[in-house]
Parts: C-alpha cells; structure tokens; sequence
C-alpha cells in the first residue's frame, strides 16, 4: 500500500537532502542525556574496592582480587572507566557549549582534582609521621616512601607540588591529573576523527616503548604510572564512550572473540600459577619466558593492555546493561562507591595504611587480616552512602543539576 509520502521520499531532492545530513552528521556519537551507565559504577566501585585489599599487606581476601588470575589488575580497570565517564560528560559539554566552555569545565575538574591530591597527600604525610613518632618506629616512614620528606621537607614539599614527589599508594591521581590536562585537546581530535585520534594514541604508546620515554620522579626513578603508555587506556576509553564500543558492537558478539578471549585469560592464568607454585615453573618454556618477560606495569605491558580487553569484551557480551541484577540491593554498595569514586578513592589511601598499621603491631593471623579487610571496605560503603545522602536529600536542587550531566564523579563530578 504507497502514500502520498513514497513519491516524495523516493525523489532525488529526497535523496540529496539524506545524503548531505549523512555528510555533516558528527564523527562522535553520545549517549542521551541523562542515562546513566551503571556497569560503570559498579566495575568502578569494584575497583576500588581491589585497589584497597591490594594495597592491604597480603592476605586472604588478597587472592580474590584480579591480579592474582590475570596480567591486569583493578587499575586498568580504573583508568579506562575514567577515561570513559570523562570523554561522556566534557564531550558533551564540547558539543553543546563549544571547545573553549568545554575546557574551562575540564581545567576545574582538573584544579579540584589537584586540590584532592595535596589534600590527600598532606594528611597521609600527617598519618604517617603520627604513627611513627607515636610508636617509636621509623620503618613506616621508610616503607610509605616518606624518609625525604623528613630530611628535606622544603624541597620534598615543592617536588610533591610538582607531582614528582608522592609516597606509596599515591600514584593513581597525578597520572589522571595529567591525563585530564590533555582531555579538551583529546576530544577536539576525537570530534574531527576518533579512529585517527585513536590510532595517534597507539603511535605514541609505541614511541614510548621503542624511545623509553618517561616522567622523572623524585628523589630519583620515574613515575609509577608512565603517563606516555597509560594514556592509551584512557584514549581508547574515551574512543568507546565516543561512539567506538558501538562500531565494535559486531565484533564484541562474535562467537570467535569470545573464544578468543577465553583462551587468551586461561592462557594468562596458567601463566599467573606459575609465578604462586614454583613447582610449575618448569611448565613454561624458556624461550615463551625470555619473550614474556618482565610483564611493565610502569608502561603499561601490552600482554596487560590485551588482558584487560579480553576481560571488556566477555564483561560487554555477558553483562549487558539492562541486566537486573545492577538493581539488585546486593551490588548496591559497590555501586554508591563507584558514584562517589573521588572521595572513596582517597579514604582507601588512608584505610590502607590504617589497616597496614594493625597488621604490623598486632598479631592476629589470617582472621585479622580479613576483619580488616572488611571492616575497610563496609567504611568505604558507609561513606558512600553517606556522601550519596547528602547529595540527594540535603542538597536536592543541585542535585538534580548535576544528575542530568552525565555519570562521572572522578570525572565530573556527576552525582
């Protein structure tokens, strides 16, 4: 049956209106406002949940964390996530208010951010020197990677300043404060050609392996996290919340990648055995280990970059994002943490060395080491969902603001 509507929509002036929408259709593709992606919150939360327990002295809930079974571990988990919510809020911002408005918005992110870091950063000094005064013992201060700031505090100050200076566990922020700095210049090549600006991303990831390039730190060594290679996990998140995980969508649920995957992880986790069983390591050949051999975390090892794929890709096909489950009252706690990552993430600093600190004055065996553990991670849960009440009852009106932008907190600050 045809309608006066066929002769017009078959018609060449049709055709051309059609084609030169196509043409000037965006590069970028995003979400629509408001939706929230609660997968993200929930593997964000987990993650720093993980970052917390590895973070902890070794322990019995140390060997449910991922890096146990696998090449990656939670923070390329953190990364790529925050990579994801970021490009999903400022690219946003970037088509709605225009490049310079965008940028302005990621440059007070990115002061807040640094602001959290110093924060952080004293009070974990405060911590630490507290508890080593206090019980007489100047190994913590050592351990933490503090014993320059007490001989040189002035310099060791004005180096931390820098972000060159940063005791243990305190990595994570100055690698995303320095990848948050080059986001506006990220997403305007992302908005002219994301498969380009992706492709320059893997370029310079090379480079840095083929020129060893790097950030120095001080007093001496280089940045945990290099920003060079990491810049690739969070690159090619931005590239999937742009538009990228849905141009893959064909290959994520072909049953060959899922196959592949597997093997890969199965492959990875035979390999992990052997580095917990030395009876094992006779398994591997010699010339597999002279090729494998030392898996960089520092620049980020391609054989973790590929772990952390295939675990996406079997996440992407095995949880899709109307799964019931994301409401269920059980992952609720991971979730709220996931929403309120900034905060939780500097409270796992202080719980971890809080709990190290028991560890080391009390002997109290594999139970002590999991009650700690625990009790870390229900104050982690309690402060989430405090922070979350707080922001949707005591402060109702910017909340609602604030929903309707997006579902970054680490990034944006979405609620």
């Amino acid at each position: 049956m045809s309608s006066i509507a066929d002769p017009i929509a078959s018609s060449p002036a049709a055709e051309a209106t059609a084609a030169k929408t196509k043409a000037v259709a965006p590069a970028i593709t995003l979400p629509a406002a408001g939706e929230r992606e609660l997968r993200l919150d929930l593997f964000r939360g987990l993650a720093l949940w993980l970052i917390f327990i590895d973070h902890l002295p070794t322990n019995l809930l140390t060997w449910l964390t991922i890096r146990n079974y696998g090449f990656s571990d939670a923070t390329e988990i953190f990364i790529f996530i925050s990579g994801y919510t970021a490009a999903f809020v400022y690219g946003r911002a970037m088509q709605e208010a225009g490049f310079t408005i965008a940028t302005a918005r990621v440059l007070r992110r990115v002061w807040q951010i640094y602001v959290a870091h110093v924060f952080l950063f004293t009070i974990f000094l405060a911590e630490i020197s507290y508890v080593a005064t206090s019980f007489e013992n100047p190994l913590y201060t050592e351990e933490m990677g503090i014993m320059d700031f007490l001989k040189q505090p002035d310099v060791t100050i004005v180096q931390a300043l820098l972000l060159r200076f940063r005791p243990v566990n305190m990595d994570v922020l100055p690698l995303y404060i320095v990848l948050m700095l080059f986001l506006p210049l990220i997403l305007w090549l992302m908005k002219w050609k994301p498969d380009v600006t992706l492709g320059l991303s893997v370029l310079l990831y090379a480079l840095t392996w083929q020129f060893d390039l790097y950030l120095s730190a001080y007093p001496n060594g280089v940045w945990a996290f290099n920003p060079f290679a990491w810049q690739l996990l969070f690159v090619f998140g931005a590239w999937c919340a742009l538009g990228g995980a849905r141009r893959m969508s064909r290959i994520l649920a072909s049953p060959i990648t899922m196959w592949i995957c597997i093997a890969y992880l199965v492959a990875a986790f035979f390999v992990t055995l052997t580095w917990h069983v030395p009876q094992l390591g006779h398994v591997m050949p010699k010339i597999i280990e002279q090729w494998m051999y030392p898996i960089n975390k520092t620049d980020l090892d391609v054989l973790r970059f590929a772990h952390f794929l295939a675990l996406a890709a079997l996440t992407m096909r095995f949880l899709p994002k109307d799964w019931p489950g994301l409401k269920s009252p059980w992952l609720r706690p991971l979730i709220l943490c996931g929403q309120h990552s900034l905060e939780i993430f500097c409270l796992g600093v202080f719980l971890a060395f809080a709990g190290h600190f028991v560890l080391a004055e009390v002997s109290g065996g594999a139970a002590l080491h999991a009650l700690i553990s625990v009790c870390g991670i229900l104050i982690m849960w309690g402060m989430a969902w405090i922070i979350s009440w707080y922001k949707h009852s005591a402060d109702k009106g910017a909340s609602r603001t604030k929903g309707a932008g997006g579902n970054a907190d680490l990034a944006g600050g979405g609620a």
